[in-house]
């Protein structure tokens, strides 16, 4: 971990001012920067629980925060400013106001759809109207749900997920695969019928084996719905990220953990694996974005940030 942060500071302080002002932010308007370099940019949430209207301004903590809305213009703001994006959610989307309690669903999906997210995953609370109640929302998804490691055979579900995604932004092969958390003492039976639940870690490895060494994609990540970390002996993020090889980034949820930045975590192959978690209801929106060399579509570098979503709407 502290000979890869090393390397990373060495890079931004090299003579490669393109790359190092593209991982800062800056606009690649370079020569240099836009014949030798890609910018890939993530954003991504987790546990939004049904959050559509921002906290009420009654002085907690959190009033103000979050909100669709602010959070599509906040979204659309990226997209005029960066080409290269990948919108991802980590779970829980449903469950918290009583927009899920009357709709049962329909509105979370149909407002992710409109702000254009590229895939998400079930976490435990999207089982809370039974398998059945979520399958009867998917028409509304223009987006794929990624768990590779429940089994959903002899469900209603079957048929209707896939274990992972491939995406390409520029020449930039990028694999998402997802990973949810034990339904059993999360969820009643009788919500997730005859779901099964596989081994996340032994997963993870099948997974981030055939993207990264079967489909050569440049970067792999799991969405991921674990949970961040635990005193326990339980499979988390941080486990999971010392348990694989390949895996690049660990977008996580579950644990409404906010983390200022990303943790840095040494994998399997003495590589650093990430993993991020930004809080709960829609307050934050993750930001990283990988620098690649056009030349080897090699990745070299990152930056990230949390971005707060706040109202500045009238109402």
């Amino acid at each position: 971990m502290e000979e890869s942060q090393l390397n990373r500071r060495n890079f931004l302080k090299s003579g490669l001012t393109g790359a190092a002002l593209l991982a800062l932010g800056f606009k690649s308007d370079s020569v240099f920067a836009k014949d030798d370099f890609t910018k890939l940019t993530i954003l991504h949430t987790n546990d939004v629980h049904s959050r559509i209207d921002p906290f009420p301004m009654d002085g907690s903590r959190n009033a103000g925060k979050g909100g669709v809305a602010p959070r599509a213009t906040l979204i659309n703001k990226i997209r005029s400013e960066e080409k290269n994006i990948l919108l991802l959610d980590a779970g829980d989307i449903f469950q918290g106001t009583p927009y899920f309690n009357f709709y049962g669903g329909e509105l979370e999906i149909k407002i992710m759809s409109m702000m254009g997210y590229d895939a998400s995953i079930m976490g435990n609370h999207d089982f809370d109207n039974g398998i059945e109640g979520f399958v009867k929302q998917l028409p509304h998804a223009n987006f794929p749900f990624l768990n590779a490691n429940y089994d959903f055979i002899d469900t209603p579900m079957e048929g209707k997920s896939k274990g992972y995604q491939i995406f390409n932004k520029d020449g930039i092969k990028i694999g998402v695969y997802g990973l949810g958390i034990e339904l059993n003492g999360l969820v009643n039976s009788q919500q997730y019928g005859n779901t099964k639940y596989l081994n996340p870690i032994a997963k993870a490895l099948e997974m981030e084996n055939f993207l990264k060494l079967n489909q050569k994609c440049d970067l792999v990540i799991c969405l991921s719905h674990l949970g961040f970390k635990y005193k326990e002996n339980k499979v988390s993020d941080i486990v999971l990220a010392q348990s694989t090889y390949h895996t690049d980034l660990i977008i996580g949820g579950h644990t409404h953990t906010f983390l200022s930045a990303p943790e840095s975590v040494v994998n399997k192959n003495g590589q650093e694996t990430l993993v991020n978690q930004v809080g709960f209801a829609g307050i934050n929106l993750g930001r990283i974005d990988f620098i690649f060399s056009k030349a080897k579509n090699k990745k070299v570098t990152y930056n990230s940030a949390i971005e707060v979503i706040e109202n500045n709407f009238n109402f």
